[in-house]
């Protein structure tokens, strides 16, 4: 049988929201190509929460389960890729592979996520996602009442710090290097007991990505349970700049409450637009685009 090339929509992003809007578009009986790289942002992390039904599963089998689910309709297809170039416009879009593979859509979908930039610390990397963590609604439960850092400083670690101590009241601040805090800043933190911590920070020592302690440069140690922590992050695919897609000030395209781009015919869902990465967002996000997406083809064809 010879391969199709020629879609109703192209998903480029194949983890959680991908998935979701790839199962609403299956079930709209609209034929369907998912290309993923395979380069989930949550890839190191042991866990995921705050998702019911899979609370405590791996991200890992969660999206296995979903590939599964999502692929026992016919009219979707699943290819592992990285998707390099699009062209066309709404309603004749054009995508080719970084193999060479060329297919054609009517609609797309950018379900790519982002990028991490993971600062120049030995052990940061390592630890991000396991003891390095970004969102307390989906690992602030498992440290709770533990001693626990943030790693920021200025407006952002203020935040962070009233934010992580509704988990735990045992925070210290680590500005690594002069903070810049205001004074009303200082007189909230201290009178919340917690501390702030200047010291330029060497290392993260940890056994397997599980926090053990800071070392600073002096060479002294701080143990801690985990550190929180919001690294600078970029669009993890530039497809949907050059296609002209707008971002927010943010860094997250921008998007409407159905998923829609600022181009014709171009939908977005999941990490790349929106702070609230969690499995859970991301689902609800895909299966809105796949819905409005499956709507629009309606109305257009209808």
């Amino acid at each position: 049988m010879e391969e199709r090339t020629q879609f109703d929509v192209i998903i480029i992003g194949g983890s959680y929201a991908g998935l979701s809007a790839a199962m609403a578009l299956g079930r709209s009986l609209r034929h369907v190509l998912v290309l993923d790289s395979g380069q989930p942002c949550n890839r190191q992390t042991p866990h995921s929460h705050n998702f019911l039904t899979r609370d405590g599963a791996t991200p890992t089998a969660i999206a296995q389960k979903a590939r599964e689910q999502v692929l026992a309709y016919p009219t979707v297809t699943l290819k592992t890729g990285k998707a390099v170039q699009v062209t066309g416009q709404n309603s004749a879009f054009e995508v080719t592979t970084e193999a060479g593979a060329t297919f054609k859509g009517s609609k797309l979908l950018f379900a790519t996520g982002v990028k991490d930039l993971m600062p120049e610390m030995e052990g940061f990397a390592e630890c991000w996602g396991i003891s390095v963590l970004h969102c307390p609604y989906c690992h602030g439960y498992e440290v709770h009442h533990q001693e626990l850092g943030i790693l920021a400083n200025g407006d952002m670690a203020f935040e962070l710090a009233k934010l992580i101590s509704n988990w735990s009241p045992k925070l210290i601040v680590l500005t690594n290097g002069a903070h810049t805090f205001s004074q009303e800043q200082l007189k909230a933190l201290q009178k919340h007991q917690i501390s702030v911590e200047e010291r330029e920070i060497a290392s993260l020592h940890h056994d397997r990505g599980y926090l053990q302690n800071v070392e600073f440069t002096d060479g002294s140690t701080l143990p801690l349970k985990a550190v929180f922590a919001r690294p600078a992050f970029t669009q993890h695919c530039t497809l949907p700049e050059e296609l002209g897609c707008a971002l927010t000030e943010t860094g997250h395209l921008k998007v409407d409450i159905l998923q829609k781009t600022t181009v014709p015919g171009v939908y977005a869902a999941g990490d790349a637009t929106t702070m609230m990465r969690t499995v859970s967002m991301a689902i609800a996000a895909g299966t809105m685009a796949g819905a409005a997406i499956n709507k629009e083809l309606i109305e257009e064809r209808f």
